[in-house]
């Protein structure tokens, strides 16, 4: 058990948020909060704005099929790779601080990648972007663990919410954007390095006014590094499960929905506009769901409700995709909320802002990893079959230990008290 003294030496060891000024104290909590709104919109177009011109792109740079059919795990990998790099990060400079190179990062990526002149180059451009998703996954949350302690619920909500609306966004817009531009992939692209200068610009001046100081500037090595790996806590391997099987549930679903819609004999134009509903759905539900949690110790009724309805929304798409198909829709948009409540829960998981930086790095790293075959397998036997009875079969009984892994997440507990400590050196 955790001594009064081992949570002193752990709160000294954060990074140290020098005190503000009155006037910049007033100015950085709705900067911030605006700061986390903004990066949230900007952690998706790097993907979505890519999948509706990809015949384009490839076209243009002369992409292979295999290559472009990489690039759909690209964001997975990253994620789960760049992403264990963010807590040492924070120690280091502050989550503030990675955070706001992390919006550097996307701008310069998503910028830079429109005017690759080969295939090499744009691989390359497109993971400098998502290097800075990865970090800024990690670290929003902890953003909001240290400076909105009381309000964890609402200010999940707000960045979930925004999330959403990034990735609709950049999914509805960018053909239209692209042809009022001149029909242009790279102006397609490129145009989305805009949003990320103005969250850039916001970031810089929040970093301004809250300046941190490191742990590496003289304080005593933070008490996380003498404890007990985080692989050790039955609660974040538990979130990291919950995490991987939400996350293949959604890659699966944005890849194969408007084709499962098509092949039931739903219109092209439907079935798109039936993903944006999917997508539409979880806006407010984003923003509704994590406050709801948060004032429950326990989250597990919420795991089983998303759970039951994606489980409602793939059987109604196995059996009548063509009937009530904007009902399957629904459904699936509400199970795909799974997302904002995992968010949640590693900020409640954790009782201190490096607890929730090492629970996010591990639980979305892990998570991602597990989600890159998901929606490989689904189209594999879609391919062998010939129908989705099967493929949404799978992505249903899925749901099943995801639901069970969730629920044992939810439990009212914490990571620290899931890891002994090792003493501190003499």
């Amino acid at each position: 058990m955790s001594t009064a003294a081992d949570s002193a030496t752990h709160r000294r060891a954060e990074p140290v948020p020098a005190a503000p000024a009155p006037t910049r104290a007033r100015l950085l909590t709705p900067l911030l909060a605006a700061g986390i709104a903004l990066a949230a919109v900007n952690l998706r177009p790097v993907v979505t704005s890519l999948g509706p011109l990809l015949d384009d792109v490839r076209a243009g740079l002369g992409m292979s099929a295999g290559v472009a059919g990489l690039l759909t795990a690209v964001p997975s990998l990253c994620f789960a790779v760049l992403g264990l790099a963010a807590p040492a990060l924070a120690r280091r400079l502050g989550p503030i601080t990675v955070v706001a190179a992390g919006m550097g990062a996307i701008t310069l990526g998503v910028l830079a990648r429109s005017f690759a002149g080969g295939t090499a180059v744009f691989l390359l451009l497109t993971a400098v972007a998502l290097a800075g998703v990865a970090v800024s996954n990690v670290l929003l949350p902890v953003v909001v663990k240290r400076y909105f302690p009381e309000r964890v619920g609402p200010m999940i909500g707000l960045y979930s919410m925004a999330l959403s609306v990034g990735t609709s966004l950049a999914a509805a817009a960018t053909v239209p954007l692209t042809t009022a531009m001149g029909g242009s992939w790279r102006a397609g692209l490129g145009v989305w390095a805009a949003l990320g200068a103005v969250a850039l610009v916001l970031w810089l001046v929040v970093a301004l006014l809250r300046r941190e100081r490191s742990s590496a500037a003289g304080e005593e090595p933070a008490a996380a590094e003498r404890t007990v790996p985080i692989v050790r806590s039955r609660t974040a391997w538990a979130l990291a499960v919950f995490l991987g099987l939400q996350a293949t549930s959604a890659y699966a679903t944005m890849g194969w929905l408007p084709k499962i819609y098509q092949d039931a004999g739903v219109s092209d134009g439907a079935s798109g506009v039936l993903l944006a509903l999917v997508m539409a759905v979880s806006v407010p539900a984003s923003f509704v769901l994590p406050n709801l949690a948060a004032r429950r110790g326990d989250q597990r009724l919420f795991v089983v409700v998303l759970g039951v309805c994606g489980i409602a929304g793939y059987t109604g798409l196995a059996f009548a995709a063509g009937t009530a198909s904007w009902l399957w829709a629904c459904l699936v948009g509400l199970s795909m909320c799974a997302f904002p409540l995992a968010l949640t829960m590693i900020g409640l998981r954790a009782r201190t802002p490096g607890g929730v930086a090492r629970l996010s790095a591990f639980s979305q790293c892990v998570g991602y990893l597990i989600s890159i075959p998901g929606p490989i397998a689904v189209g594999a036997v879609y391919q062998a079959t010939g129908s989705w009875y099967l493929p949404l079969g799978l992505l249903a009984v899925l749901l099943v230990p995801q639901m069970a892994f969730g629920a044992l997440a939810g439990r009212p507990r914490h990571i620290e008290d899931e890891l002994p400590r090792v003493p501190a050196a003499a």
